[in-house]
């Protein structure tokens, strides 16, 4: 009975600490305030971000995220990689320097590079419609009449600026239809060279193209490898393919 007694007194001197003592501190935590950006309205994946669509928030600091934004000049005139909605906090991962909606990367081209699109033959030649904006690829191209799978040297690396629909819609511009489904890609718009662009205009009557997802991540990895195909074309200026054949 006696040790009962204790434990009861214990017990009673521990909630009173943690009602007299932690519990003012927590709330004190939760009332700190912080200013951060968040999203004023609505902006779609690959659109750059203006002072309008952003404010300056008071918001309580407790269990904010160490990442989130509070200084506007990281924002203003960057590319949401995501759609961002109305209210959304900002963070690195959902910006990028460079555009990635197929209008704002059509509006940058200038002579050194082109956009030029390809049929997606069949459902897995498309990536089975998961290819993104921005997705670094290669193409693969099998020859109707050999029994064989060319991977051009010349076409290892190569960004995806979209793909779009029978219909004529963009990927960034995808609605869901109302069984929450979407419309098939039936072609991709690839960022080539003009020697590139030659090679798969031969390839789209020669072959079938299968694209193959090298990476998808952050712009300055992808850049890494793009770079690395446009040095390979500046030392060679014949065609090089890995040849595979089926048995």
């Amino acid at each position: 009975m006696k040790n009962r007694t204790i434990i009861g007194i214990v017990c009673i001197v521990l909630a009173a600490i943690v009602t007299f003592g932690a519990a003012p501190l927590v709330n004190k935590m939760s009332e700190g305030k912080t200013e951060i950006i968040r999203m004023a309205q609505d902006v779609k994946q690959g659109f750059i971000i203006t002072e309008s669509d952003i404010e300056k928030v008071q918001v309580g600091s407790f269990n904010l995220p160490a990442n989130v934004i509070k200084d506007k000049a990281t924002v203003v005139g960057k590319y949401a990689t995501t759609d961002l909605k109305a209210g959304d906090y900002l963070m690195g991962s959902k910006l990028n320097n460079e555009a990635d909606s197929a209008d704002s990367v059509f509006r940058l081209l200038d002579g050194t590079k082109q956009a030029v699109s390809i049929s997606i033959a069949s459902f897995a030649a498309g990536l089975s419609g998961k290819l993104e904006n921005g997705d670094v690829v290669s193409i693969i191209v099998t020859s109707t009449e050999k029994n064989e799978a060319e991977m051009p040297a010349a076409l290892r690396y190569v960004k995806v600026i979209t793909t779009t629909t029978a219909s004529g819609t963009d990927r960034d511009q995808i609605t869901p239809n109302e069984n929450e489904t979407n419309e098939l890609p039936s072609t991709v718009t690839l960022l080539v060279n003009m020697e590139q662009a030659k090679l798969l205009a031969q390839y789209e009557v020669k072959g079938k193209i299968h694209i193959s997802l090298v990476y998808r991540g952050d712009a300055e990895t992808a850049q890494k490898f793009l770079d690395a195909q446009d040095e390979y074309l500046k030392k060679n200026n014949t065609e090089e393919t890995e040849v595979i054949t089926h048995e």
